[in-house]
C-alpha cells in the first residue's frame, strides 16, 4: 500500500485479565492493508487471547479496537464477521454432528434459504475447487480427523470473504503442497488491498509469508519488525527471551537402555472399519520396540487416528491382532491398555485428552484417580490429587495461577505439556504420542520432544506420529508411512530422506513410482538399530 495509507485495524493499550492471570497487558498494534503481519510468542504469550478480544469472543479490560479509523466495540463473534473480520481458530469450532456442508453454511448470510443437503454439498464443493482445500461435503465432522477438520475450518472463513483474515497456526495439519496452496491464495488476499493476522511457530513460514513480525512476551508488545530485517534464530531469542539450543536428539544419553529385540507391542494383520463400513486402517503389520521412537509419517487423514487409536485400546479391529510383549492383548479397552503401561497423548489434547471445564488438579488426575494414593476404597482424596498435579505440573515447567483453575483457561502450549507429563508418568512400556508439537513454540517443542527421548533412553518404546518430516527424521529410529491406511514401508531413519517419504505418502514407491501397499520387514539389527 502507499505510504500514508492509514491502517485497518489498530489495538490501542489492549488489556484482558483473567483469575490470577494477566493474558494482555497494554498491547498496542497496527494491521495495515495489503499486508500479512505475523504475530509470534511462546506459549502463553497472549495471542490468541489478543486475536480473541479482536474477533469478540472476550471484551478487553483495557483499551481501544479502531477499524478503518472508527473505535468499535464488537459485543460478540457475529459483530466482527460484519465488520469483515474472519479468524480461523487453533482449536477447532465446528459443530461435530454436522456435516461439512451444514458446517460451511452455517451462519452464513449468503446460505440459500431451506436449501436441501444436496445444494449445501454442492455449493461446499464448488468453494473447494476454488480455494484449492480437498474436502468431503457430505462428510460428519466428528468422523474427520484433524487436519480435515482444520481444512473446513479455512474453507468457512474464506468462503466469507473477510477483509481482515486472523489464522491460528492455520499449517500445524497441513502437509507441505497444501502450505503451499494456502500461502499462495493468502498472497492473493493480501494482492486485493485485504489484511492477514498470521499466528505460527514455523518461523520459516512466517519469514517466507509475512511482511511485519510482532512479538508478544508475557502478555506485552516487545517489539514490531519488518520481516526482511529479522532471521529465524533472532526471532527465536526474542520471543522465549533466551538463545535456543539445538541438540542432535537421535543422540542417546551415555548409559541409555539399548533398543529391546524382541517387541513389546505388535499389529499382525490390524484393520479397522469406520461406521460406513469403509476400511480405514488396512492389514497393518508392524512391531515395536522399546527403547526405539517409531515415527509415523503420512498426509492428515490416512489412519493415523485409527492406528493411534488402535495402539491404546480405544478402537477395536474388525480383523488382525494386537500382542504385548507377545500374548494377545485385552479387548479395546483405554483402561487396560493404560494398566498395562501404555500412554497416549491424543491428537485432539481437548477432545480426547482433557475434560476442558474441569480444574488442572482433576485433569492431572484423570488417569490415576482409581487407585492409591487418590483413590482409596472408592473415595476420592483431593489432598493426594493436588499433590499428584502438582508434581506434573513442575515436571512440565508450567506456570499455573492456581491448581483449581479450569484447564481450558490454560494455553494450548501449556495444555499439551501438562497432558504429556500426565502420559509419561504411566507409559512405563509404550507411549502414543499423536502431534505431540503441535500448535507449540520452539521453546516448548524442544521441551516436549526431550520428554520423547528421555523416555525411549529408559527404554520405553514410543510410536511418534507427526506431519513435520524434519522433526521425523531429528528423532526417529525407524519411520513408518501410511497411505489410504495401509502401511507402506517401514524405514531407517538414519537413510531416510525426505524425497524418498514423500513418495510413499503420496502412495508411490521409491524404487520404482508405483503404488506400493506392503511394508518392509522390520525388527532389530544385528547393531541394535533398527530394519
Amino acid at each position: 500500500m502507499p505510504p500514508g495509507t492509514p491502517p485497518i485495524l489498530q489495538l490501542q493499550g489492549i488489556c484482558k485479565y483473567f483469575p490470577g492471570v494477566i493474558a494482555n497487558q497494554d498491547v498496542s498494534l497496527d494491521i495495515a492493508p495489503g499486508e500479512i503481519h505475523a504475530l509470534l510468542g511462546e506459549n502463553g504469550a497472549g495471542k490468541s487471547t489478543l486475536m480473541n478480544v479482536v474477533t469478540g469472543i472476550y471484551q478487553p479490560d483495557g483499551g481501544e479496537i479502531i477499524l478503518d479509523g472508527y473505535g468499535q466495540v464488537f459485543a460478540a463473534p457475529q459483530d466482527a464477521i460484519r465488520a469483515g473480520i474472519g479468524m480461523v481458530h487453533q482449536h477447532f469450532k465446528l459443530v461435530p454432528a454436522f456435516t461439512v456442508a451444514e458446517n460451511i453454511h452455517l451462519g452464513w448470510r449468503d446460505t440459500p434459504f431451506l436449501a436441501s443437503s444436496k445444494v449445501l454439498e454442492a455449493r461446499t464443493r464448488a468453494l473447494s475447487e476454488r480455494f484449492g482445500f480437498s474436502v468431503r461435503p457430505d462428510a460428519i465432522v466428528a468422523d474427520l480427523s484433524a487436519g480435515e477438520q482444520q481444512r473446513v475450518e479455512i474453507l468457512r472463513v474464506l468462503a466469507r470473504q473477510a477483509r481482515l483474515l486472523i489464522l491460528d497456526e492455520p499449517t500445524a495439519v497441513l502437509t507441505p503442497a497444501e502450505t503451499r496452496d494456502l500461502f499462495r491464495a493468502l498472497r492473493a488476499f493480501r494482492a486485493q488491498g485485504n489484511a492477514v493476522i498470521l499466528i505460527s511457530h514455523k518461523l520459516d513460514e512466517v519469514i517466507d509469508i509475512s511482511d511485519r513480525i510482532s512479538i508478544l512476551r508475557a502478555g506485552r508488545n516487545v517489539g514490531t519488525y519488518r520481516t526482511a530485517d529479522c532471521t529465524a534464530a533472532g526471532l527465536a531469542t526474542t520471543m522465549v527471551g533466551r538463545e535456543i539450543v539445538r541438540r542432535d536428539l537421535r543422540a542417546r544419553a551415555p548409559g541409555a537402555t539399548p533398543i529391546a529385540p524382541t517387541p513389546v507391542l505388535s499389529l499382525r494383520g490390524a484393520t479397522c472399519r469406520d461406521p460406513r463400513g469403509v476400511e480405514t486402517l488396512r492389514d497393518v503389520t508392524l512391531d515395536l520396540h522399546g527403547g526405539e521412537i517409531l515415527g509415523i509419517a503420512g498426509v492428515a487423514g490416512n489412519g493415523q487416528r485409527e492406528l493411534t487409536q488402535v495402539l491404546t485400546g480405544m478402537m477395536p479391529l474388525s480383523a488382525g491382532e494386537i500382542l504385548l510383549d507377545g500374548t494377545p492383548a485385552p479387548l479395546a479397552d483405554p483402561a487396560a491398555f493404560a494398566r498395562a503401561g501404555i500412554g497416549h497423548i491424543p491428537e485432539d489434547r481437548l477432545r480426547s485428552g482433557l475434560a476442558p471445564a474441569l480444574d488442572i488438579t482433576d485433569n492431572m488426575a484423570l488417569r490415576e484417580y482409581d487407585r492409591p494414593p487418590i483413590g482409596r476404597h472408592g473415595l476420592y482424596d483431593r489432598t493426594a490429587a493436588n499433590h499428584l498435579a502438582q508434581t506434573i505440573v513442575e515436571a512440565a515447567e508450567v506456570r499455573v495461577p492456581d491448581l483449581a483453575t479450569p484447564i481450558r483457561n490454560l494455553s494450548g502450549g501449556n495444555q499439551q505439556r501438562l497432558v504429556a507429563r500426565r502420559e509419561i508418568r504411566i507409559a512405563s512400556r509404550v507411549l502414543v504420542a499423536a502431534y505431540p508439537s503441535r500448535g507449540l513454540d520452539i521453546g516448548a517443542i524442544a521441551t516436549v520432544l526431550r520428554y520423547l527421548t528421555e523416555l525411549r533412553d529408559q527404554g520405553v518404546a514410543v510410536v511418534l506420529v507427526s506431519e513435520d518430516l524434519e522433526e521425523l527424521l531429528n528423532v526417529a529410529d525407524r519411520i513408518g508411512v501410511l497411505f489410504h491406511g495401509r502401511l507402506m514401508a517401514t524405514i531407517d531413519a538414519a537413510t531416510a530422506d525426505m524425497e524418498t517419504i514423500g513418495l510413499l505418502m503420496g502412495g508411490r514407491s521409491a524404487h520404482n513410482g508405483t503404488p506400493h501397499g506392503g511394508s518392509i520387514p522390520d525388527g532389530p539389527t544385528q547393531d541394535g538399530g533398527q530394519a
